[in-house]
């Protein structure tokens, strides 16, 4: 803070002084403050500026100057307060008064009169510590809430004995239970919402509260409530409300303490007061609305018993928060904004720094909005903080880190100047000063030398906030009646809004373009003629007549439109009944617009979003749906998805791996179809998240085991002493969409027990058990359905063989029983997961076994004679006119078997062509080593490369890996020849 201030406020300042020197029984003492004051160096400079600029702290030094004198004695404005020092300042309070007035208990004037005088005391403490910027922000806000929570915590510990004098104690209406058998006596629970319950008070911020306990029933005369006559609890807690209101909201001589607010509870202020548990599920199940959601967000109690406290948690939480993502709030939060920005303009208020545009409550909106849409399934964002609530949603990538901190810093600047504003004189004002005085004040305190720049900080603080709010809560009609008027004069939402009949669905159709407009006008109509359109519920067939000719609008600009349409009313089909998904597509012409693309390009994703309605989150973020991740990135985004799981809730692992593993293959597709990555990065991104998923398996897999049988001696989660091998297209880098994994499981083979848990099991039975849990949780069928499925056919011996083998009997079977074909599969080998140092075992051992010299043409014969019986077995009858990519002649596995022949052949005398397990950097090698030339290799580079591509392609389009038998028939040709000439060397 600079030591000269401005003139104004200097004078303001002398006025004070003047004023508390003649007020002060010992006017020496402040002087000898100014002049030395070691513990406080900064004291005089921050008189000067309090004095100066809160007239509140002022008046009350000059009022009672003993107890300003005793504030800055007791060192109480150079530090932090905790919850606990607030209750201990009160309850101090109140019992040194009753030792002062010589009695066992205060009455409610008492009580009310020295809430006051605490109150005063403490707000003169935090105004200047705020003002000082010896308190941050969020830490004033923090002691006010404190404040709020210590003077009900003590007015009802008062109140409520004082309630039971006078009607009994409350007790559960239950008939089984007898005085005798002491059930406990009920209290009252205290419901904090709003600022206080998101522990954000400014300071002059009204309470708004919830009254509630716990369960109906009548008062009874107790050994500390002997006179009270019998009434129903509701009568009790309602006399027990309308005391602590009183207690903390009437203006008495000594002021107020809090205004207190009760209008958010049910029915409002023609509700009942206090309510029952039951009561109030019961108004929430059937009569909760949505801005009573929105103020749930920030609710918490701040009074009652624990165990009353997580009875009522659990009614309330499922209200606040869908389980599914609930799109449905922003429509609702955007009905409540625009109603204060009606009653805004009606009050000429446009310029408040709260309710104004880019004001304190549109950063609340921004976040509560996302917190509302999917908090129900990240309990991360379920917090009343709005600062935690910031932080979640960037950890989860929801927003930009950098939007974060925008929108926190304009938040921090508000809210420092809504506490300027306040604190003046201690009144709830969120308007700027018009006067000289009061803007030099605001300016100054908020750290600046001139109102202009006070000022121009100010807006564009708000003009961000503005941009980012109009960004979310734009209406989506206005977008979508823009994007129809550009298109043509067809009247879509006619057509689907009255009763339609299927002529003149078909006549629309036809109108708009539609390609094959009879068979999509016959899915329409009889969507619109079912029993689940008809029995829809209003709000979701409001939902409904809304997206529908959004779709229909959209649909008909598309290359493929009837295919992309039926498509489209498939997938809305399936979500009938949630539709919060409806409201996705309806409020977010973005997400409609990426999901006519992925649909229009992909049966794949049309199906696997229609499966999995979830996915549809995905759409929202077109930055992140069009963007693969680094295996980095995936891996720490499983972490933190993880991260909101209990570590023993095995179920809900399963449901996160399953949505990562279709959400990530989700945006490979979408990156897939867009062009955005070629080929080979698709393999290898669709590997990654492959990968991460096994190795994150295998820690819960050791974790869920270790906590029943402890931990093979040596081992730990972090060196298990077992590795996952991946064989075929996982092992080669080349999964596709629909791939199988190809597993097998090592484990290090050390004889022993393990120790640790309740039970010890042989190191043995350990890791088969490790290994049934991993495939397990890899492949069982959930709601979601699997994540892989799991082919261990490759395990030495295949099917008969043991789950899980040691390296050294894997090794002796690789040496000594080995097939030619199980050796060629070890070509495509290697380790996805588990310990390194078994991992490079293995990998030493793969290298040794693939670099044993064989007898080329005895070799030659046997994978000849494989590739046959694997054509015959294993290829499809070719239909005619149509080619195997796979299996047909040239394609793409003479392609593979030419590569695992020349590795098993050549790699005793070529070390390096053993070291990689794709067929792509295989076929490099074998050209840098001489063993095929450059213009073979590439050839065949090539060849592979446009078999796999038109292969995810078929996928991506439900269909099989065959094409026309006209086409690639150069490629064909060209490995054909190469076939040849490898194998009929002698």
């Amino acid at each position: 803070m600079p030591k000269t201030f401005p003139q104004l406020i200097s004078a303001s300042y002398q006025r004070r002084l003047e004023g508390f020197q003649a007020a002060h029984s010992d006017p020496a003492w402040l002087a000898q403050r100014l002049t030395e004051f070691p513990e406080y160096p900064l004291f005089a400079e921050h008189l000067q500026l309090l004095w100066g600029a809160s007239d509140f702290v002022g008046e009350q030094s000059e009022t009672d100057p003993e107890l300003f004198q005793q504030l800055v004695d007791s060192g109480d404005l150079q530090r932090s307060y905790s919850r606990e020092d607030f209750l201990t300042a009160i309850n101090q309070r109140l019992l040194g008064h009753k030792k002062a007035l010589n009695e066992d208990s205060l009455n409610e004037e008492q009580l009310a009169s020295q809430l006051r005088l605490f109150r005063r005391r403490e707000q003169m403490r935090i105004i200047w510590r705020d003002f000082s910027r010896q308190a941050s922000m969020p830490e004033t806000t923090r002691e006010l809430t404190w404040m709020a929570e210590a003077a009900i915590t003590a007015s009802l510990n008062v109140l409520h004995s004082i309630t039971c004098q006078e009607l009994g104690a409350p007790f559960s209406g239950d008939d089984q239970v007898t005085p005798e058998q002491n059930k406990e006596e009920q209290k009252m629970l205290v419901l904090a919402m709003g600022k206080m319950g998101a522990e954000e008070l400014n300071l002059s911020s009204d309470i708004d509260l919830i009254f509630a306990y716990p369960e109906k029933g009548e008062t009874r005369r107790t050994a500390t409530s002997p006179r009270g006559k019998t009434v129903s609890n509701q009568e009790f807690f309602t006399r027990l409300g309308q005391k602590l209101i009183a207690a903390l909201d009437r203006q008495t001589a000594d002021g107020f303490v809090f205004r207190v607010d009760m209008r958010l509870r049910p029915y409002g202020q023609s509700g009942a007061l206090v309510m029952s548990f039951d009561a109030l599920e019961e108004y929430y199940l059937t009569q909760g609305r949505e801005w009573e959601r929105f103020a749930m967000v920030k609710a918490r109690a701040v009074a009652g018993e624990p165990a009353d406290i997580r009875r009522l948690d659990e009614i309330l939480r499922p209200f606040t928060y869908r389980k599914y993502l609930d799109f449905g709030a922003i429509d609702a939060l955007r009905d409540l904004k625009r109603s204060i920005n009606r009653e805004l303009k009606r009050k000429g208020m446009q310029t408040d720094i709260k309710l104004g545009p880019g004001g304190i409550r549109e950063i609340e909106f921004i976040t509560q909005a996302f917190q509302l849409v999917r908090g129900g399934r990240n309990s991360g964002l379920q917090t009343p903080s709005l600062y935690r609530a910031l932080q979640q949603l960037a950890t989860d990538q929801i927003i930009d880190s950098s939007d974060r901190d925008k929108l926190w810093q304009a938040y921090v600047f508000l809210r420092n100047t809504e506490h300027v504003l306040q604190g003046i004189a201690d009144k709830q004002t969120q308007q700027l000063p018009g006067d000289e005085l009061g803007q030099q004040r605001v300016a100054l305190i908020v750290g600046y030398t001139k109102w202009t720049e006070f000022q121009q900080q100010l807006q564009a603080h708000r003009d961000y906030v503005i941009s980012v709010f109009e960004d979310m809560f734009a209406d989506p009609d206005t977008q979508a009646d823009d994007q129809k008027a550009g298109s043509n004069d067809l009247d879509y939402e006619s057509f689907w809004r009255q009763t339609p009949e299927l002529a003149e669905l078909l006549e629309h159709l036809q109108d708009a373009g539609y390609k094959a407009p009879q068979a999509v006008a016959e899915q329409l109509y009889g969507i619109y003629q079912s029993k689940a359109v008809i029995g829809l519920d209003l709000e979701p067939r409001s939902r409904l007549d809304k997206l529908m000719p959004n779709v229909v609008a959209a649909c008909a600009a598309t290359d493929n439109n009837s295919l992309t349409l039926s498509r489209v009313v498939s997938l809305i089909q399936a979500v009938l009944r949630r539709s919060a998904y409806l409201v996705l597509l309806a409020e977010n012409p973005t997400a409609l617009q990426q999901l006519l693309l992925l649909c229009q390009s992909s049966s794949w994703i049309a199906e696997q979003l229609t499966a999995y309605p979830v996915l549809l989150d995905e759409l929202l973020d077109s930055e992140s749906l069009f963007t693969a991740q680094s295996k980095d990135t995936l891996q720490d985004q499983l972490r933190q998805q993880m991260l909101r799981v209990a570590d023993d809730d095995l179920e809900q692992q399963m449901e996160v791996i399953r949505y990562f593993v279709r959400s990530n293959s989700l945006r490979v597709a979408a990156c897939d179809i867009t062009e955005v990555i070629p080929l080979m990065q698709v393999s290898d991104y669709l590997t990654w998240i492959a990968e991460v998923v096994i190795g994150y398996t295998v820690t819960i897999a050791w974790q869920h085991l270790s906590q029943q049988y402890g931990q093979p001696e040596g081992s730990s989660v972090q060196s298990p002493g077992f590795i996952v091998l991946g064989y075929g297209k996982l092992g080669g880098i080349e999964l596709g969409y629909k791939s199988d994994l190809d597993l097998v499981f090592l484990h290090r083979g050390i004889a022993g027990q393990t120790a640790g848990g309740p039970r010890s099991i042989d190191n043995n039975t350990f890791y088969a058990r490790l290994g049934q849990r991993i495939i397990h949780v890899l492949s069982t069928v959930t709601p979601s359905g699997a994540a892989y499925e799991i082919d261990m056919r490759l395990r030495p011996s295949g099917n008969s063989g043991m789950l899980v083998s040691s390296l050294k009997a894997f090794e002796k079977y690789q040496r000594e029983s080995a097939w030619t074909w199980e050796q060629q599969a070890l070509v495509r080998a290697r380790v996805v997961a588990g310990e390194k140092a078994l991992a490079d075992e293995f990998n030493n051992l793969r290298q040794t076994v693939l670099m044993q010299p064989r007898d080329k043409q005895v070799l030659r014969t046997e994978v000849e004679q494989m590739r046959e019986k694997m054509r015959k077995h294993l290829g499809r009858p070719s239909k005619e006119g149509k080619y195997s990519l796979k299996q047909g002649a040239g394609g793409i596995v003479d392609i593979e078997f030419m590569v695992q022949f020349a590795v098993l052949a050549w790699s005793h005398n070529h070390p390096e062509i053993s070291r990689w397990s794709d067929t792509i950097r295989i076929l490099e090698s074998l050209a840098q080593c001489g063993l095929l030339s450059e213009q073979q290799s590439s050839l065949l580079i090539d060849a592979y490369k446009r078999y796999r591509s038109a292969g995810h392609r078929l996928q991506l389009q439900n269909q099989l890996a065959e094409v026309a038998s006209s086409e690639f028939l150069q490629s064909r040709e060209l490995v054909t020849a190469q076939w040849a000439e490898l194998f009929n060397q002698q």
